[in-house]
């Protein structure tokens, strides 16, 4: 199985998630093509980004009350355990098991990225939140009624909306 490859598949539309999720999708093409002599230097690479990126994510599910105890989370959690079990038995010689590893961050990433990273970035947009500063976005006037398109001032209604 060819190593996985960034597409516009991965894409979320917010810059800061789709930045580290192509360098993660880097990293671990990397690992898949690396020699036994590199195999452990660049699986600790990956999980060392891993760690971050994964923990920047955790931040903005916490900082913007996105249920910091979702599956999201504990997914995070369970699969950096994995790869850092990795380490542990690359350094005892088996190789194999992070090779195995790798082809199973594959398959799983696109899946992750196009559920619950997407849910994630499409809050992240909602609430107005940059990734960047870690402020919310608030609107440059008070919202009125109910903020949408349905909901609007009586001045602005139609006369015969007004009367009924």
């Amino acid at each position: 199985m060819p190593p996985l490859q960034w597409s516009d598949a991965l894409v979320l539309d917010l810059p800061a998630m789709d930045d580290t999720h192509r360098e993660f999708v880097d990293l671990l093409a990397v690992v898949e093509t690396a020699g036994d002599d590199t195999l452990l230097a660049h699986w600790r690479t990956l999980v060392d980004h891993t760690d971050d990126h994964f923990g920047r994510e955790d931040r903005w599910m916490q900082d913007t009350r996105f249920s910091s105890t979702n599956c999201h989370s504990v997914q995070h959690k369970v699969v950096l355990q994995v790869m850092r079990e990795g380490i542990a038995l690359a350094e005892a010689g088996d190789l194999g098991a992070v090779r195995q590893m790798a082809r199973e961050l594959a398959i799983w990433f696109p899946q992750h990225a196009q559920s619950m990273d997407a849910a994630l970035a499409l809050h992240l947009r909602s609430v107005g939140f940059d990734p960047l500063t870690g402020t919310v976005a608030l609107p440059a006037s008070l919202i009125h009624g109910c903020g949408g398109a349905s909901c609007s001032d009586s001045k602005t209604l139609e006369p015969a909306a007004q009367a009924a």
